[in-house]
């Protein structure tokens, strides 16, 4: 046993709908009597690919005493699965720089003469987890030459939603904006089409652990502060679509109702949709 990071499952949270599955090659995870279970401590590599498709937020991390994960293991089960798995975990392991667990992947393949499915000279592939995939686009030009200064619509301090104070005088009766951290890095215009007139919280459902404390306060913005509308903005990764699910679960929990719109944004800054739900 040593101790590592290793997935942990809130079953009072969990509903089994199992979206988590797919998104773990190494075959870590299984519904049980309607919950999703970790199998086998060999099999979790800790590195958390199904965090971010968990709508209820029922998986974290936690460091603990455990079984060292066992990579061989891992592809033994993975190899009868087909190639896409394989393609799968490889990029999964790649993505987060599991150099160690990479190369033992793929000498077992090596030493089984079964064919590797992704190319060792290439940065841009397919992985398991598309929020870590590593793009660069930095010779993109600009359609626009930038002139002028900026003003920032930033009204307020602070803005992370573990730090807001729900009731604060800048969200009475103000409209929301709840965005994901990085959608501000990616719009050009974020400030003048987005944030202007609104009151601004923002966080990652990805790495923000504890979902439930998040739920709360968007309930007490919209029964206690009375908010007028809450929009909610996300990156096209999908780990990023659990900020939607926490405004909803806040809603749902809310005595009052208030129209909430979906923007998601692609990672060059373009907006894919939007939409009042």
């Amino acid at each position: 046993m040593v101790k590592r990071e290793i997935i942990k499952i809130d079953e009072d949270k969990c509903n089994g709908c199992g979206l988590c599955i797919p998104n773990c090659p190494e075959g870590a995870l299984q519904i049980i009597d309607g919950k999703a279970r970790l199998i086998s401590d060999l099999f979790c590599d800790g590195l958390g690919t199904c965090i971010g498709n968990c709508p209820e937020g029922a998986i974290s991390i936690e460091e603990r005493e455990a079984e060292e994960y066992d990579e061989i293991k891992v592809m033994e089960n993975i190899v009868k699965l087909g190639k896409n798995t394989i393609k799968a975990h490889l990029n999964h392991l790649k993505d987060h720089e599991a150099d160690k667990y990479l190369k033992q992947a793929e000498e077992f393949l090596k030493e089984r003469g079964i064919e590797n499915p992704i190319k060792e000279d290439s940065h841009h592939h397919e992985g398991s987890c598309p929020g870590s995939k590593i793009l660069d686009f930095s010779n993109q030009k600009n359609s626009e030459e930038e002139k002028g200064k900026r003003i920032s619509q930033l009204r307020q301090w602070p803005i992370q939603l573990h730090l807001i104070s729900s009731n604060a005088p800048y969200f009475i009766r103000k409209d929301v904006l709840l965005a994901a951290d990085c959608t501000a890095f990616s719009i050009g215009d974020f400030h003048k089409d987005f944030l202007k007139g609104k009151a601004l919280a923002i966080a990652c459902p990805k790495l923000d652990s504890d979902r439930d404390i998040y739920v709360e306060k968007i309930k007490k913005m919209i029964d206690e502060a009375k908010i007028n509308t809450l929009t909610v903005m996300v990156m096209e990764v999908p780990c990023c679509s659990g900020l939607l699910q926490i405004a909803k679960k806040a809603l749902d929990s809310s005595i009052r109702k208030i129209p909430i719109k979906h923007i998601v944004v692609g990672i060059k800054g373009d907006i894919l949709k939007e939409e009042w739900i």
